[in-house]
C-alpha cells in the first residue's frame, strides 16, 4: 500500500506539472461533408478565377469559354476560406503533436472532345489563398517555373496527373508533391484498372488521410459507378503512403482545398463532392484560466485515483469471479474443445499484427495465425469486449459452434480466456470469403459456373442441418456471402456464428432485446414487425445469397429503376427474360436450365410473405435435381403484416419493432441495427 501512495504522489506532481501544456495543445475538430455545390459555397470558398463553381461542381479549371479566359493554358484554385493550425508550439520542438486530418472527394476528370488530356488536378495544403501566377501546364496551380522546388512555396499536393512531362512516369498517376511539382513519392493507375481521364465521363472516390501522430500520408482510390451514386467501401490498401512531418513542410496555418491547370489541351477537373475532417489547435485561452486548471484539474484527478484504486480492487475481485465461472462453463463443454494459451496465439499472429488482420465485425476482428508446433494455419477471432454482452455471446457462440459437426461449417479448433480477453480459434479458409470472389473486379478470373452451383449446393446442406438435422434448431441469423467462406477446393464453409442462436424444444424463433440484427438486404420483411428471427427468415437470406451467386450483384444494389435487386429479377422473371439476370461476366460459360432453376429458387426463397418460402429439404431437393424448379407467381406478392397464413412463428410473444413510413419506392422503410461498421468492416477473409 506504501508503494501505491507513492505511485499516486508521483501521478500528481506530474499532472500539476503537464497540465498547463496538456491544455496549450487540447485539440478542437473542423468536420463537414459537401455533397454538392451551388452559388452559395462562394461565401465559404475561396475561387481563384478562372475556376468557378457551376453545375453542382467544383469547377478548379473553368468548364466553358468566355471572353474572360479560354479553356487552354489556365490554372485555378478553390480553398476554404477557414484556416486551420495544425500544431502548437515551436516548430523546433520534435515532439510536439500535429494535428491529424481525413480529407475524401469525388472527382470527374473529363475531356469534351476526346482529345489528349492535360494537365491535372490536385488535392492541396496552402500557405496563403493567393494562386501563383504562370501556374498553368505542367504546373498544376501549385507553381511556377520561378518558384518550383522552394521549400518557401509552403506547399504539399496529392496530384491527379493527366499529361506526362519529362519527369513524370507516364500521363496517368497519382503522386505527392512538396513544394514542387516533382512528386517525391508516386504510382502509375494503368496496372490498377484505373483510368484518370478516359473518353467518357468515369468516377473516381480519393482519400487522404494524415496520421498526426505516426506522421505517415497515405492516399487511397476507388472507381464510383455513378455519378449520385453511393460512396463505394476505402480500399483497404493505399495506392501510396509516405512518411511526412507537416510542420517540416507547411505553415503553422494553412489551408485545404484544390488546385488544376490545363496546357496546350484542355480537360474539365470537376470536384462533385467533399467530406473534409481537420485536427486542429485552437487559439490559446485566458492565462488566469490556465492557472485554475493547472491547479484544480490535478486535485480533483487526485482524488479520482484514490477512488479507482478502491474500485480497481472490487473489479480484480470480480474479474476473478468471473474467470473462474467462464472456465468452469468452458471445461464442462462437451467434447471439450482444445484450450490454447494466449501466449501461444500472440505469436502465432505476430503479436496481433495488423498486417495479419482478416477482417472486422460488430462482435469483433478476426486475425490470421500460425501455429508452428501444429504446422497449421488458423483464424483467430478475438471478441471485442465493447460490442458483446459479457460472456454470455461468447460462450453462445462457442456452445453452438462447438457442437455442431458438418463438412460445411467453418471448423472451430479451440478457444483461449484470459484476464477478460475471449478468443476463438477457427480452421483458416486459404480462398477468403464467397464475397470477395463475387465482387473482386474485373480484372480478376470470375467464379466458374461449376464452383458456383457447388458453393450454393454446400451451403443449402449446411442451413438444412442447422434446421432440422442438429438436436436442436439452430438460426444463424447472419447468413451472407461474406460469411460464407471457401476452403482450398473452393468447399462452401458457413462461418460466422456470433448471432447464430439454438432454440429450446419446442419453440421456432429467437428475441434480440435491442431490435432486429444482421444486415441489411439479407433481412426478411416480417422481422421488422416481430423483432424475431426463425427459420424463414434465414431461407430469405439464402435467397439473396442465391442471387448474388447467379447474378454477382449485391442484394441492396439498384438496378434499372428498381429499389432492390431481387425487384428487377422479379420483373425479368414476368416477362420470360430471367436469365438476362445471369452474371454477365459468365458470357455463355453455364448451364441455362440450372441457372433458371437457381434463379427462380432464389425468388421462391425471397418470398415476402414467411409461409410461402420452400423449406430447407425442399432446397436441397431442387438444387441436388430431385425435385422441380419452384413455381414462382410473375409478379412479386405484396407484403401483408400480420400474415393470413400461419407463420412458424412463437405465437407467445409478440413484441414488436418500431418502423417509419416514407414515399420510398415500396413505401416503406425499415430501422434496424446492423452489424457492419462504416470504415473497414467486412473484409472478405472475416469470420466475424
Amino acid at each position: 500500500m506504501g508503494l501505491l501512495t507513492a505511485k499516486l504522489l508521483t501521478i500528481f506532481i506530474f499532472l500539476c506539472c503537464l497540465q498547463l501544456k496538456l491544455e496549450a495543445q487540447k485539440l478542437k475538430t473542423f468536420n463537414k461533408e459537401y455533397p454538392s455545390f451551388d452559388e452559395t459555397f462562394f461565401n465559404i470558398f475561396e475561387v481563384e478565377k478562372p475556376a468557378t463553381i457551376s453545375n453542382a461542381a467544383l469547377q478548379v479549371t473553368p468548364d466553358s469559354a468566355s471572353s474572360d479566359f479560354n479553356l487552354y493554358n489556365n490554372s485555378g484554385r478553390i480553398l476554404l476560406k477557414q484556416p486551420f493550425k495544425l500544431w502548437d508550439g515551436d516548430i523546433s520542438n520534435n515532439k510536439s503533436r500535429v494535428a491529424s486530418f481525413n480529407s475524401s472527394f469525388l472527382v470527374n476528370i473529363y475531356r469534351p472532345k476526346n482529345e489528349t488530356a492535360a494537365e491535372g488536378l490536385a488535392f492541396l495544403i496552402s500557405p496563403d489563398l493567393e494562386k501563383p501566377l504562370n501556374s498553368q501546364g505542367q504546373y498544376l496551380g501549385l507553381t511556377n517555373a520561378t518558384t518550383d522546388g522552394n521549400a518557401t512555396n509552403k506547399v504539399i499536393a496529392v496530384e491527379l496527373d493527366t499529361f506526362k512531362q519529362t519527369f513524370d512516369p507516364d500521363d496517368n498517376h497519382i503522386g505527392i508533391d512538396i513544394h514542387s511539382i516533382r512528386s517525391v513519392k508516386y504510382e502509375s493507375l494503368s496496372s490498377h484498372g484505373i483510368e484518370l481521364a478516359p473518353i467518357g465521363a468515369r468516377f473516381y472516390n480519393v482519400w487522404v488521410q494524415y496520421d498526426g501522430i505516426k506522421k505517415i500520408l497515405d492516399v487511397y482510390i476507388a472507381e464510383q459507378a455513378e455519378k449520385n451514386g453511393s460512396t463505394p467501401p476505402r480500399p483497404n490498401n493505399p495506392i501510396l503512403t509516405y512518411n511526412l512531418d507537416l510542420k517540416n513542410h507547411v505553415n503553422q496555418e494553412s489551408y485545404f482545398g484544390f488546385s488544376a491547370s490545363t496546357g496546350s489541351n484542355y480537360q474539365l477537373n470537376c470536384v462533385l463532392r467533399w467530406n473534409l475532417t481537420v485536427e486542429y489547435f485552437p487559439d490559446k485561452k485566458h492565462p488566469w484560466l490556465k492557472v485554475v486548471l493547472g491547479v484544480g484539474v490535478p486535485v480533483v484527478v487526485l482524488l479520482l485515483l484514490g477512488a479507482a484504486y478502491l474500485g480497481y480492487i472490487y473489479h480484480r475481485r470480480r474479474i476473478d469471479r468471473s474467470q473462474s465461472n467462464i472456465l468452469g462453463a468452458l471445461k464442462s463443454l462437451p467434447g471439450t474443445p482444445q484450450e490454447y494459451k494466449f501466449k501461444a496465439l500472440k505469436k502465432a499472429t505476430n503479436n496481433f499484427d495488423e498486417k495479419n488482420k482478416l477482417g472486422q465485425g460488430g462482435y469483433g476482428v478476426v486475425y490470421r495465425g500460425f501455429l508452428v508446433a501444429e504446422d497449421k494455419d488458423i483464424a483467430v477471432k478475438w471478441f471485442s469486449r465493447e460490442s458483446i454482452k459479457g460472456e454470455d455471446d461468447f460462450l453462445a457462440e462457442l456452445t453452438i459452434i462447438n457442437r455442431l459437426r458438418h463438412k460445411h461449417l467453418v471448423k472451430l479448433l479451440g478457444w483461449c480466456h484470459k484476464n477478460g480477453k475471449l478468443l476463438l480459434v477457427y480452421e483458416y479458409m486459404p480462398n477468403g470469403s464467397l464475397d470477395m470472389h463475387l465482387f473482386s473486379g474485373p480484372d480478376k478470373q470470375p467464379l466458374s459456373w461449376h464452383v458456383r452451383y457447388k458453393i450454393v449446393q454446400g451451403v443449402a446442406s449446411a442451413l438444412h442441418y442447422l434446421h432440422n438435422e442438429y438436436e436442436q434448431r439452430v438460426v444463424h441469423r447472419d447468413l451472407k456471402a461474406s460469411n460464407i467462406m471457401l476452403d482450398s477446393k473452393f468447399n462452401a464453409r458457413l462461418g460466422d456464428f456470433g448471432l447464430a442462436r439454438a432454440l429450446d424444444n419446442e419453440r421456432t424463433s429467437y428475441a434480440e432485446a435491442e431490435g432486429v440484427l444482421g444486415t441489411m438486404g439479407y433481412i426478411a420483411p416480417e422481422c421488422f414487425h416481430t423483432g424475431k428471427a426463425t427459420s424463414q427468415s434465414d431461407v430469405y437470406a439464402f435467397g439473396a445469397v442465391l442471387l448474388e451467386v447467379v447474378c454477382g450483384q449485391r442484394p441492396g444494389i439498384k438496378v434499372n429503376g428498381f429499389q432492390f435487386f431481387v425487384d428487377w429479377v422479379w420483373y425479368l422473371h414476368r416477362d420470360g427474360r430471367i436469365l438476362e439476370a445471369v452474371d454477365q461476366r459468365l458470357g455463355d460459360d453455364y448451364v441455362a436450365e440450372e441457372a433458371k432453376k437457381l434463379l427462380l429458387l432464389g425468388l421462391a426463397c425471397s418470398h415476402p410473405i414467411a409461409s410461402e418460402r420452400p423449406k430447407t429439404q425442399t432446397i436441397v431437393q431442387i438444387i441436388s435435381g430431385s425435385a422441380p424448379a419452384p413455381e414462382v407467381p410473375p409478379f412479386k406478392p405484396a407484403f401483408v403484416w400480420p400474415s393470413m397464413m400461419p407463420m412458424d412463428i412463437d405465437s407467445s410473444v409478440m413484441d414488436t419493432t418500431s418502423i417509419t413510413t416514407s414515399n420510398f419506392n415500396s413505401g416503406w422503410s425499415l430501422d434496424y441495427q446492423s452489424r457492419e461498421t462504416p470504415s473497414y468492416a467486412d473484409h472478405p477473409n472475416s469470420l466475424v
